[in-house]
């Protein structure tokens, strides 16, 4: 199936239903080359041809910066979904309906954008509102971005080499002499070839080492954790000349509190990420159909303008929406050009009168690579294939 739509308008026959009647007779019912919907589109405020022509290429910046935000939230769903992403296209619907069906079955939302208003108002209704979801969706993405970048901190320190990982997981009260006046029990990393020449030659580091003090805590692939014990006074000379053998003195305390506090501080932020989960997710799904159903309401403003630019007043044309076939999208672009190529020269106020290929046309919000004889704009309904730049 195309994730591709295109939207075109032509003027009206005698009536639009023929308009659309004759389009869909050549394209679908005779030559299979495309599905066609009508696309809704009430009866607007028209206001000034100099307002038109001003709004023409502000609709053309806000439809990009509407799509930019859809696909933002689109991609940020994606990414808090994590290891459900899969499902992550059921989840980016419009008011509770599958892309597809909201596109085909379009209908204009009076109550969020009244028609008694002026299209410069639709649109700036429209600008605010996903203003609003883009400054929304910062604060959001990244407060909950910060609580898994330190929840995965601490899951490094927890799982890393003996070098770099938290020690507190893996040691014990009865590893340590605790309260002593004189003496103090270190942590040293000692790597795994090591092991022998640590265990016979650690008691001659420095003087004042308890002997047979020292024993095998845990391993990984590199490294050897050992604990020894020895007078307060030498700790500095010890660390210095164990380091000159490659033995690493881990600074560590043990304090029962402090080990505590580490490990209700991971639980803490496991709990809070999943407490967020939810309600992030239901406010990225909302947005998103909140931003999707602006943004074909802007192209849907887009038509319209242009439209009445194009073909002039008293407004009269026909909107439809087209699902190209994958495989006759050539055909269908020949025929229509065929069914319409007479409109080249015949548009209001000659905006198109005479085109110069090099030449963007004032007033018709897009270049010249995009102009056909009929008003033309794209649906790229795949809001999930360009996010995963």
């Amino acid at each position: 199936m195309m994730s591709e739509y295109w939207i075109i308008s032509a003027p009206g026959d005698k009536t639009c239903q023929q308009t659309f009647d004759t389009m869909n007779n050549l394209t679908s019912k005779q030559h299979n080359l495309c599905s066609n919907y009508k696309f809704h589109i009430p009866d607007l405020k028209v206001g000034t041809l100099d307002q038109l022509v001003g709004l023409s290429d502000d609709l053309g910046k806000l439809d990009a910066y509407v799509e930019q935000i859809t696909r933002k939230v689109a991609m940020y769903l994606g990414e808090v979904l994590e290891d459900q992403r899969d499902k992550l296209h059921e989840n980016l619907q419009a008011n509770n309906t599958e892309l597809p069906q909201y596109l085909t079955r379009f209908q204009w939302d009076m109550a969020k954008y009244p028609i008694k208003q002026s299209l410069r108002n639709i649109a700036d209704i429209i600008s605010k509102q996903i203003g609003q979801i883009d400054g929304d969706l910062k604060t959001k993405s990244q407060a909950y971005n910060n609580l898994k970048g330190n929840l995965q901190n601490l899951e490094k320190k927890k799982t890393g080499s003996l070098l770099t990982r938290n020690l507190a997981d893996l040691v014990k009260k009865e590893h340590f002499i605790l309260d002593s006046e004189y003496l103090t029990t270190l942590l040293v990393i000692v790597p795994k070839a090591m092991a022998n020449d640590w265990l016979t030659n650690y008691e001659k580091i420095t003087d004042m080492i308890v002997p047979r003090s020292s024993q095998l805590i845990k391993e990984d692939p590199d490294y050897s954790l050992f604990n020894v014990t020895l007078f307060k006074k030498v700790t500095e000379e010890f660390k210095l000349h164990a380091r000159e053998r490659k033995f690493i003195v881990r600074d560590f305390v043990y304090n029962e509190e402090e080990l505590a506090a580490g490990k209700n501080e991971m639980t803490k932020l496991m709990t809070d990420k999943k407490k967020q989960f939810g309600p992030l997710v239901r406010w990225l799904k909302v947005n998103f159909s909140e931003a999707f159903c602006a943004l074909i309401h802007v192209k849907a403003l887009r038509v319209f303008v242009e439209s009445v630019l194009r073909y002039g007043l008293p407004v009269n044309f026909q909107a439809i929406l087209i699902e190209p076939n994958k495989k006759s999208v050539k055909r269908l672009r020949d025929v229509l050009n065929q069914l319409y190529g007479h409109l080249d020269g015949a548009s209001a106020g000659g905006h198109v009168s005479s085109v110069d290929q090099n030449v963007d046309i004032p007033g018709l919000g897009f270049g010249q690579s995009e102009y056909y004889p009929y008003v033309f704009y794209k649906v790229n309904i795949d809001m999930v294939e360009q996010t995963k730049l």
